[in-house]
């Protein structure tokens, strides 16, 4: 897209993203104002630069050091990770090279006709690194003067064109070590491009959902109860670190996959012009959700279980989806069940082929073919958002499962986060990321809140009972008619959602967890609510606005 329309088209795009559900939570992580937050918006000339990169005045992980990273072609293949980079470590202070760092070069990220795309390397370029010797020493000399400028360390945005070096950027370089809880350079990395998205998918079903699984299925085999103490405090050790690795392995490369979605969001909306902008979900259950299928296998089973069928098949079940926790209090489980069967709410239905026809349309060619591709990439991205959870669960589960072995010994575990875990078996409001308990904001203030805002999640009006879920034994007891207030629902939780008259999130965005489910099932929904859990308490009489995204108590 060309000219001063679509330059002024986008700069519109670019104020409404201050408002984009992302944003929001941006904001609110960092403790920002939504009110007083302001944008400005930059439009600058695009550089089709031969090479780029980044470049640190001071290594976020070496202050002695600077360093510069180049890749041929534009810089989008090394910021979202598509295209690995040459890296040159220098002195801070001399610029000396200390060592460089060649990569396994094959792609650059070039202009195309319909946008950017990745393009095979000539010979030539492969085998040769993407600056000479001089242009590195000439780049470190820059970048001392832009530190300089600001007076300090900076972390610059660079391409070199055949006119010479072009700064793109500059910023304040962030290091662990002086702040390890700043979340910039994280919401960063989840914009990814399509091409990386790709290579995520592959590794998501190739490597890491079968690999949980393959875990998962090795630690189920071990029987717990013949192992003696010692043996039991080492297996502990053993499946926190496979659960911890798993942990890394899901939030590096399945949390980032999630913007598959977002990507085919902002193209259909740009493309189709909907008037609901989150029309494009409608287009992205393709019904084969693990927690669909689990869903209604529960419910299968306990029409079974009434007649006098086998109970273990049920504790299985649990174990195969990563609930082997609620196995603990099979009497409210089973009303649980009983009282979803009762219910029996199905989805809405969608004519989901009549939006995918009506957005190809909109294409002609090979564009179109890309973009059906991007369609079935954000299926999957859909799909695996909600299953990676699943996968993950089963992994947990085993961690739980020796850790009730260990508190049914009352092994004493001399281990500081493992005697933390059996803690919070104990009591799970002790773990570290619950929210503080109902009455905290009572103690401190006087006034109770009357209105909460979050985001316009799912659209209708509900009213009920509030009934805040702090942990999973919490969703035994859920009532039909009563609002789901969480802060955050997973798909582990999914499966009482067709009970709730409304739900109430914490985490922000229309595409969360919480959020598709309750559109699917039409139910209101608010997510965004800062401190729900702490404001609102079990019993509160309270209206979900799911048009305006507020919350009234009393």
């Amino acid at each position: 897209m060309r000219g001063t329309a679509a330059i002024l088209d986008h700069v519109r795009l670019v104020w409404a993203s201050l408002w984009s559900d992302r944003a929001l939570l941006y904001r609110q992580e960092l403790g920002l104002s939504p009110r007083e937050s302001t944008i400005a918006v930059v439009v600058q000339e695009l550089v089709q630069g031969r090479a780029s990169g980044v470049a640190f005045s001071r290594s976020p992980t070496a202050a002695d050091e600077a360093v510069v990273e180049a890749v041929w072609g534009l810089n989008q293949g090394l910021v979202d990770g598509t295209v690995q980079p040459d890296r040159w470590h220098l002195d801070r202070m001399s610029g000396e090279l200390r060592r460089h760092l060649p990569a396994e070069r094959r792609e650059a990220v070039r202009v195309e006709a319909a946008g950017v795309g990745l393009a095979p390397l000539d010979e030539a370029r492969r085998t040769r690194p993407p600056l000479e010797r001089a242009e590195v020493a000439g780049l470190f000399e820059v970048l001392q003067s832009v530190a300089a400028l600001f007076g300090a360390p900076q972390d610059v945005e660079w391409t070199l064109a055949d006119r010479g070096l072009a700064l793109l950027q500059a910023r304040p370089v962030t290091t662990v070590e002086e702040d390890g809880d700043d979340k910039r350079r994280w919401y960063v990395s989840l914009h990814r491009s399509l091409g990386n998205l790709e290579a995520l998918r592959q590794r998501i079903e190739a490597e890491l959902l079968p690999g949980m699984e393959r875990d998962a299925a090795a630690m189920a085999a071990v029987d717990l109860a013949a192992l003696d103490d010692a043996a039991l405090v080492e297996e502990l050790r053993r499946r926190r670190a496979i659960r911890d690795g798993w942990v890394e392995a899901y939030w590096r490369d399945c949390i980032p996959f999630a913007h598959g979605m977002r990507l085919f969001g902002q193209i259909y909306n740009d493309r189709v012009g909907p008037q609901d902008p989150f029309e494009f979900v409608e287009l992205l259950n393709d019904g084969q959700l693990l927690a669909r299928s689990r869903d209604a296998e529960l419910l299968q089973l306990a029409q079974e279980l009434e007649q006098g069928g086998d109970a273990a098949r049920l504790e299985a079940l649990l174990q195969r989806y990563g609930l082997g926790g609620l196995a603990a209090a099979p009497g409210a489980l089973r009303g649980l069940l009983s009282r979803l069967q009762e219910r029996s709410t199905t989805a809405r239905a969608v004519d989901a082929a009549g939006l995918r026809t009506r957005f190809l349309q909109r294409f002609d060619g090979e564009e179109r073919e890309r973009m059906a591709g991007l369609l079935e990439l954000a299926r999957a991205s859909y799909r695996l958002r909600d299953d990676d959870n699943i996968y993950l669960g089963r992994v947990e589960d085993q961690l739980t499962a020796a850790l009730r072995e260990a508190r049914r010994r009352r092994l004493e575990v001399r281990d500081a986060e493992l005697h933390a875990l059996l803690q919070q078996l104990e009591d799970p409001s002790l773990e570290s990321s619950a929210t503080p308990a109902a009455d905290a904001a009572a103690s401190r203030f006087s006034a109770r809140a009357r209105q909460l805002v979050g985001q316009p999640a799912s659209p209708g009006l509900a009213v009920g009972p509030a009934q805040v879920i702090r942990g999973p034994q919490d969703l035994l007891e859920f009532r039909e008619g009563h609002v789901l207030v969480c802060d955050a629902i997973d798909p582990t939780m999914t499966f009482v959602a067709p009970l709730a008259a409304g739900i109430v999130e914490r985490r922000g965005g229309m595409l969360i967890h919480g959020a598709i489910i309750a559109r699917e099932y039409g139910i209101p929904a608010v997510t965004g609510v800062p401190d729900a859990t702490e404001w609102i308490r079990d019993g509160d009489p309270i209206t979900v606005d799911g048009h305006l995204g507020i919350v009234t108590l009393g």
